[in-house]
């Protein structure tokens, strides 16, 4: 029985590969390599080298090879695992070129995988289609970005009561935006 499902994912997986289209293909490439990169940049470098990184660079790609299940979300936390172990396991000091590089990846891998899972991949895609895909999500982390270095360039000037004051109005900011977004589900 085990050797039929095997001969069976065999036979699927050559159909895939036989009816496959570039731009999916790319799409999924880019999944691969954005979790690939974030990977490299969270964990530690002395593990890169070693046996421990290849099930991190496997679960780094199969959100490329299957982009509708929880891959993505197990391959992203398994990258701020890795942050976490080199920051507070190895004493990697936390660096702004660093975070913005994780969350970047992170958002880019995320939201190609979010493309992939509704595209298949037999699908016939003009480029322009995913490249204004790409330049939507490279003009939101670069948003971030610039928004989170004037926020911590800010956080210095507004330490004490108005740091305080500014935390709390953020923190009720979102609470009220996730109260609002529920309700209009509700009603839908």
């Amino acid at each position: 029985m085990a050797a039929f499902s095997l001969a069976a994912v065999v036979t699927s997986a050559r159909a895939v590969t036989a009816r496959a289209t570039p731009t999916p293909f790319l799409v999924r490439c880019g999944v691969g390599l954005a979790g690939l990169l974030a990977m490299l940049v969270a964990w530690p470098v002395s593990l890169l080298g070693t046996q421990y990184f290849v099930p991190l660079t496997l679960l780094a790609v199969y959100p490329a090879v299957a982009p509708r299940g929880r891959g993505a979300t197990l391959a992203a936390l398994a990258v701020v695992a890795g942050w976490i172990v080199d920051t507070a396991g190895y004493g990697a000091e936390v660096a702004l070129w660093r975070v913005l590089t994780i969350a970047t990846l992170l958002y880019i891998g995320h939201s190609l995988t979010a493309l992939a899972a509704v595209l298949p991949y037999d699908a016939v895609v003009n480029l322009d289609v995913v490249g204004g895909w790409m330049l939507r999500a490279a003009a939101v982390a670069l948003t971030s970005a610039v928004l989170t270095v004037v926020v911590l360039g800010l956080s210095a000037d507004l330490a004490g009561g108005a740091f305080l004051v500014a935390t709390l109005i953020g923190i009720a900011g979102a609470v009220g935006a996730t109260v609002l977004i529920a309700r209009l589900l509700q009603r839908a």
